[in-house]
Formats: structure tokens, sequence, C-alpha cells
């Protein structure tokens, strides 16, 4: 790339700007670039149809416009409100169901606890009632010491 390309720049009838570069080895490639046509240049360019509907705002086209845009807004407002409602409604059916759930694992757990005791109770009656036997099958514990008292 010893040689540098060349620009051109030229503007075509719809007042695009085209820049033409000459490449040594391509030849001559168009590129169009958008330029602005107002005086004041950048910023957005309106559409010539916009710019005389926004200016013409006493028209009745405008007018219904207007009035379609404020009911959809209405509408829109009044959805998110009755959405709004509808999930606060939902939140404090949750925390009723909530209080009630947790209010019925008290009631069970104190119940668990009493079955408990009563459990323990009764297996360690039980236990005292029934005497282990041994290997020879007498009885031990206060049997047995009965037999030894006699035995002598």
């Amino acid at each position: 790339m010893s040689k540098q390309s060349q620009q051109k720049t030229t503007k075509d009838q719809n007042g695009v700007s085209v820049i033409q570069t000459q490449a040594p080895t391509s030849g001559l490639q168009q590129v169009p670039q958008l330029v602005p046509v107002s005086p004041g240049g950048g910023g957005k360019a309106m559409a010539p149809s916009k710019s005389k509907k926004s200016a013409d705002k006493e028209s009745d086209e405008y007018r219904q416009r207007r009035e379609r845009n404020n009911l959809a807004v209405k509408k829109s407002r009044m959805r998110s409100k009755q959405k709004a409602q509808d999930t606060q409604e939902r939140v404090n059916e949750l925390k009723e169901e909530n209080e009630r759930l947790e209010s019925k694992i008290k009631l069970l757990s104190k119940e668990l606890s009493v079955l408990k005791d009563l459990f323990l109770e009764h297996a360690h009656n039980l236990a005292d009632n029934v005497q282990p036997q041994s290997n020879d099958g007498s009885t031990t514990g206060q049997n047995n010491k009965n037999n030894n008292n006699t035995g002598q």
C-alpha cells in the first residue's frame, strides 16, 4: 500500500452525500452517507407528515388521536390498579392462611408432646412390671432374692 486512496464527496439529487474513494487496485467505490439537510445541522430529522400533524393541534384527527390515547392511558392505569389490588388481596389471604397453619403446627406440637409423655410413662411402667428371666428359667430380681433367703 504505497499509494494512498483518494476521496471525492458529491451529493445526489436527494441530498445524500456520496463519498467516492479510489483505492490503488480496486477502482472507484461509492459509499452513501446521510447528511442533515437542515441548516442547523445535527439532531433528528422529522418526516414532513409528522411535523405537519403536530403543528395542526386544532384538527379533528388530532383530537380523535388524543381522545383515543387518553382512553388507552386511563384503561392501562385502571388495569394496573386492579392488578395491584388483586395482588394485595392475595397477600392478605396468604398471610391469614399462614397464621392458621402456624397455629395448627403449635397445636399439633403440643399434642405430640403429650402423646410422647404418655408413651414414655407407659413404657416405663411396662419395664417396671416385666421382670427379665435368667438363662436357667428362673426369674431374676426380687424373686431371686426370695429364693436365696429361703435356701439358707
